[in-house]
């Protein structure tokens, strides 16, 4: 398996893992907000060492915000991250070259 290949499942792992950690305050009534003031400073600075330059650190922003503010942590900023870098982005680059080849 290439290396960018094996990058993609381990981000898709990872961005998985955090969010179920991000949910887990949702477990816990009254001690979850709390795990949310620890978590949102981790989470965003984790996103911006998944995901690099300008993108990885706006995520990493959106990601702190939606961790830090309680009842968004629903989102799954990490799997929407990963979406965007390998799905969307991955399919709008392939889209451009085709266009280019004509």
């Amino acid at each position: 398996m290439s290396n960018s290949k094996q990058n993609k499942y381990r981000d898709l792992f990872l961005g998985l893992l955090f969010d179920a950690i991000g949910m887990v305050s949702f477990l816990i009534p009254g001690i979850g907000e709390f795990s949310d003031v620890i978590w949102a400073p981790i989470a965003g600075w984790l996103m911006t060492r998944i995901y690099k330059g300008k993108v990885g650190q706006a995520a990493g922003i959106f990601t702190f915000i939606e961790e830090i503010i309680p009842g968004l942590d629903i989102i799954p900023t990490f799997t929407i991250m990963w979406l965007y870098t390998y799905v969307f982005k991955s399919a709008k680059a392939t889209r451009v070259i085709d266009i280019d080849a004509k």
